[in-house]
């Protein structure tokens, strides 16, 4: 099996900070530019489960990308350069501290909700009669405050309001921004044979205030995909959809006891499991892209991003 990458310990000519997420190293340089690191790691629930999967990082590194340059029409983001397959170079933005979850289909989170009894998510009335991944009318939006540490929790637009998290234009900025992205991101799956059912996009302000989009966009950790072909078919014959997203590994997770929950033992993962979410990654870029996936070399992966970054610094004059 490659190597994975777990964490980074990066070293830069200029003070920096380093935050180390779920998922992604950043480092903060001067509040000018962030590098981010996009590791092997992988939660859910919330939690860090204990492997990190081999190629992961660059799946998700790399479907970002793609994502963030069809999209940067619609709203400016952070984007500046991508020097190491792992790896993005932004524009420092000060976080908007709202996750903007949109939801095409009732599925993950809403379906538990709706299943249990529930009609309403953050504020939203959901329809009655809807089945397990049924198309919503509409697009919905249900926001969820950003939690450096812990659970996010789910928030309604009256109370983000009311709350002042974000001033009313600029909510209305973020709404605007999340529904186009969302569109934009159904059409481009469903020239690919997919589904784009649910995603979340994360916002900040940049150096001049302005409303810009950050981190990942449209990838397997933020999205879930069905496919197309089979998708009516499974619904009217009550079968699961065949998805591409980290949805299968909660799942995995729940079905051996673990839904992140106080006194809840995290189980082991084998190396079959391992490489089966590696590979599922892999084809999601695949199938999304339209693109080869080309592995990038695994040896060494802290020395190898030490170097592209430090290339890319020095080319940018820091």
């Amino acid at each position: 099996m490659a190597e994975a990458l777990q964490s980074t310990d990066l070293t830069f000519s200029v003070p920096s900070e380093q935050y180390r997420g779920k998922v992604r190293d950043t480092y903060n340089l001067a509040n000018s530019v962030l590098v981010l690191v996009a590791t092997d790691r992988i939660s859910a629930f919330d939690v860090i489960l204990p492997r990190a999967i081999p190629y992961k990082g660059q799946v998700l590194n790399q479907t970002a990308l793609h994502f963030l340059e069809a999209t940067q029409d619609i709203v400016r983001n952070h984007l500046i350069i991508s020097p190491d397959p792992n790896v993005t170079i932004g524009h420092y933005c000060t976080p908007i501290p709202i996750e903007m979850v949109v939801r095409g289909h009732l599925c993950g989170h809403a379906w538990r909700i709706y299943r249990d009894g529930g009609r309403e998510i953050c504020g939203v009335t959901m329809p009655e009669g809807l089945r397990e991944n049924d198309a919503f009318p509409e697009p919905i939006i249900t926001p969820a405050t950003k939690s450096a540490i812990g659970h996010d929790e789910d928030i309604s637009e009256q109370d983000i309001l009311k709350s002042g998290l974000v001033e009313n234009d600029v909510w209305a900025e973020m709404r605007y921004y999340t529904l186009e992205l969302f569109r934009r991101g159904q059409a481009m799956a469903r020239e690919k044979g997919l589904i784009l059912a649910d995603t979340k996009y994360e916002f900040g302000y940049d150096q001049d205030d302005r409303v810009t989009l950050i981190d990942e966009i449209h990838t397997p950790d933020s999205s879930r995909y069905f496919y197309t072909q089979g998708f009516d078919a499974r619904q009217v014959a009550g079968e699961p959809q065949k998805q591409l997203s980290k949805e299968f590994v909660r799942e995995w997770l729940m079905e051996n006891g673990f839904q992140g929950l106080e006194g809840q033992v995290m189980p082991t993962m084998p190396d079959a499991f391992v490489a089966s979410v590696s590979a599922r990654y892999i084809e999601l870029y695949e199938t999304v892209t339209g693109q080869p996936f080309i592995p990038a070399a695994t040896e060494d992966l802290p020395g190898r991003i030490q170097a592209n970054v430090t290339a890319a610094i020095t080319a940018m004059g820091g």
